[in-house]
């Protein structure tokens, strides 16, 4: 009895999860884009090339993202981005902080998302970021 309702829970997961793979297979969903398009794009523009609604807003220079990692010496800095998007961890070297701390406020909107049932709102915090990392790593110049 056991068994037959362990196997009808994973069937009944699978079932579930099949048309959200399909979505996420399609293109359609992209975790990295939507974090880039609703907290990014304002500023470093929509190709994230530092064009940027609000650039003429910003009193320091918004970046060009898609020279990442050729100003790298062709390597993705990938361990930085993080730290930048991040934010949380300020190294005083690097000079004031000009760029929202996402870091804090993916931690702080966690909660209300998954009240429902058991998380750790660090791993989500470290998901949301590692997921707009990853978009900016696919704007680089070719």
């Amino acid at each position: 009895m056991n068994a037959s309702r362990t196997h009808a829970a994973l069937l009944g997961a699978v079932m579930l999860a099949l048309p959200v793979a399909s979505v996420i297979a399609a293109g359609a969903y992209d975790v990295g884009k939507r974090e880039y398009d609703e907290n990014c794009a304002s500023c470093h523009g929509p190709a994230g090339k530092g064009d940027g609604a609000y650039r003429d807003l910003i009193t320091a220079k918004v970046p060009d993202l898609t020279v990442l990692a050729r100003n790298n010496g062709g390597v993705f800095p990938v361990l930085r981005v993080y730290e930048v998007i991040d934010g949380r961890a300020e190294v005083k070297s690097h000079g004031p902080r000009a760029m929202p701390i996402w870091g804090a406020d993916y931690l702080v909107s966690a909660a209300p998302r998954a009240d429902d049932y058991p998380y750790d709102p660090e791993v989500m915090v470290r998901a949301r970021i590692l997921a707009l990392a990853e978009y900016v790593y696919r704007l680089q110049a070719k």
